[in-house]
């Protein structure tokens, strides 16, 4: 399935430039970049220099298996010559290039680049532009990185607070009278690996078994959706061991609804914005 790309726009010297994120690849508008300095042709006129050319020939070649090499070899042994010309589209269409795309629509059409190529463009422009432009766009990235580190700290907590929930049920209604700490505490255990199995497919010590070296446990490298439903999980058992049903039935609904819920979370693009949303993104 392909991954449907993040819009965010930065502000470098008054002008207002969209950078599309997709996974951890990230394209900058050269359309919004050109405006600054003229319009679109600047971006014709860039990509029929010959060092350009061969810059964009070079990271293709390490970035994509299937650029058609024979094909850029002809582009350069014209480029420099007056009658030769180079667009975005002849560009994508006859080298199978990833590094530029030509996007269409009204809002947010134009050429883009990935964020190595439109460096480039940017120093081609000015270099001092090209600074501004890198600034802007490591702060957008280190903002980013902040809210991510902020929403699956507020999930973990909230996983953390259901826990509570869901070991007090299991202290009410599972651990009988006069047991001692070493017993209630396995017991405990117990009932969180009914959880982890739902969710994970594996119990705590199973993946430390197959995860040796790595620090922490098996939730501490879940994903964000992987929480939420783990703290709808939690208020679930605690409320099927209050209604006395056995383990084993408890697993199979709890496997059942994490199956369901995980589907929606990652399927649903309105709810992945609505849980951004709400976590300041």
């Amino acid at each position: 399935m392909k991954t449907k790309s993040k819009k965010a726009t930065i502000s470098v010297q008054g002008t207002n430039i969209t950078v599309l994120s997709s996974g951890s690849e990230d394209y900058i508008s050269l359309t919004d970049m050109a405006k600054k300095f003229g319009d679109e042709v600047l971006i014709y006129h860039w990509m029929r220099n010959r060092n350009t050319l061969e810059y964009l020939g070079i990271w293709e070649r390490l970035h994509n298996p299937d650029f058609k090499g024979l094909e850029f070899e002809t582009f350069k042994t014209e480029a420099g010559l007056n009658s030769f010309h180079l667009s975005p589209k002849k560009w994508i269409d006859t080298t199978n290039a990833i590094g530029i795309q030509s996007r269409a629509g009204r809002y947010g059409g134009g050429t883009y680049a990935h964020k190595d190529l439109a460096f480039e463009f940017g120093a081609w422009l000015s270099p001092e532009f090209k600074l501004y432009l890198i600034k802007e766009f490591q702060r957008l990235k280190e903002d980013e990185s902040r809210r991510n580190e902020l929403g699956w700290d507020l999930n973990r907590a909230l996983a953390k607070i259901n826990y509570r929930i869901h070991t007090d049920a299991i202290k009410e209604h599972i651990v009988p009278l006069q047991l001692s700490s070493k017993q209630i505490s396995i017991t405990y255990a117990n009932e969180a690996d009914v959880l982890n199995v739902a969710l994970f497919g594996m119990t705590a010590k199973e993946w430390r078994i197959i995860n040796l070296g790595k620090e922490g446990n098996i939730r501490d490298y879940a994903s964000l959706e992987q929480l939420l439903v783990l703290a709808n999980l939690e208020s679930m058992n605690a409320a099927f061991i209050r209604m006395g049903i056995l383990q084993q039935a408890r697993l199979k609904q709890l496997n059942e609804l994490a199956i369901t819920q995980i589907k929606s979370l990652s399927e649903s693009f309105s709810v992945k914005k609505i849980l951004h949303n709400s976590l300041g993104e």
